[in-house]
């Protein structure tokens, strides 16, 4: 008998840490890396400068909490929209504007959408998100923010960006386990890994130099 395989808490947390530095790499055209350590915690805060958090539910519930510091908020929000064309003059200059607050929050639905498309490719489970919400926070001030879950476990993650500025991810989910009974077959539905696939079973592009070469050989067969 085959042995079975079985996903934890902490495999679903690898899956949304590869998200974040995926859909933020991405987006900013910088280097994103998370800790390989994982800390237990006991429960999940928004934290200065700026808390973004958003819920989901359905094969299973859960809370994602991204705490920034305004040095890593302003790093990622001026790298992201520099590279979405923006001039450097026309940039916010504070992390307590709404163009920060509006960035971080699309970031993080992209964040949560390819967690949960992930999640449905590998685990063959729906999820189902909210709308993510943003604070920014005083440095005196701590939000502690309750979910109904089933015994509840909470992890939390270091992330460090290109200019080594630090920011934190919280996931707190039902305790669960997936447990693998046989194969089955994963349709794929991300339309990035679609899009690389097809381009490296595509034929390889011939260059104007070479059809040049081409045409003149066909024209030295036809003798002119």
């Amino acid at each position: 008998m085959a042995k079975t395989k079985t996903l934890s808490t902490d495999d679903i947390l690898v899956m949304l840490c590869g998200s974040v530095r995926k859909v933020l790499s991405t987006a900013t055209k910088t280097q994103i890396s998370y800790s390989p350590m994982v800390q237990r915690i006991t429960r999940t805060c928004l934290r200065p400068d700026i808390g973004c958090f958003v819920l989901f539910d359905g094969g299973f519930s859960g809370l994602v909490i991204i705490n920034f510091s305004a040095q890593s908020a302003m790093e990622l929000y001026r790298a992201y929209m520099m590279n979405m064309g923006m001039p450097e003059s026309e940039l916010a200059t504070q992390h307590t504007t709404d163009e920060v607050g509006n960035m971080l929050g699309e970031l993080m639905n992209q964040i949560v959408g390819d967690f949960t498309g992930n999640v449905g490719h590998e685990l063959m489970v729906s999820i189902n998100q909210n709308q993510p919400k943003m604070l920014t926070i005083n440095k005196e001030v701590m939000v502690s923010i309750d979910t109904n879950l089933d015994r509840a476990q909470s992890r939390r993650v270091s992330f460090t960006t290109a200019r080594r500025n630090v920011f934190y991810l919280e996931l707190a989910m039902d305790k669960t386990e997936f447990i693998k009974l046989h194969d089955f077959e994963q349709e794929e539905v991300d339309p990035d890994r679609i899009v690389e696939e097809q381009a490296r079973q595509a034929p390889e592009t011939v260059t104007a130099d070479q059809q040049a070469l081409i045409d003149a050989a066909f024209l030295d067969e036809l003798g002119l």
